[in-house]
């Protein structure tokens, strides 16, 4: 599998998106986690353009993170800014 457990603590832990040790379930961790993925599935839609399934399934990935985006937005200013500049991520 792509996406094994060593590799999200590293993805969670390598940017500073973790406000201590265990924290997994934060918006930060979760957008990373999500831009990731998205990446992923990304690349491999260039390379199999006629898989509509994966398609679908980044469709919702892209859903999901647009809408923790914008709670965070709502929710602190401050962080949306700091993640937004850290990943890259335009809106």
């Amino acid at each position: 599998m792509y996406l094994t457990s060593e590799k999200k603590q590293e993805i969670f832990s390598s940017k500073g998106f973790q406000k201590k040790d265990s924290d997994t379930g934060s918006a930060e961790s979760q957008i990373a986690l999500f831009t990731y993925r998205i990446a992923h599935l990304t690349e491999h839609l260039k390379k199999h353009k006629k898989d509509y399934s994966t398609q679908l399934g980044l469709l919702k990935l892209v859903g999901k993170r647009r809408s923790l985006l914008k709670y965070l937005m709502k929710k602190d200013i401050t962080r949306y800014r700091a993640i937004i500049a850290e990943l890259g991520i335009r809106k």
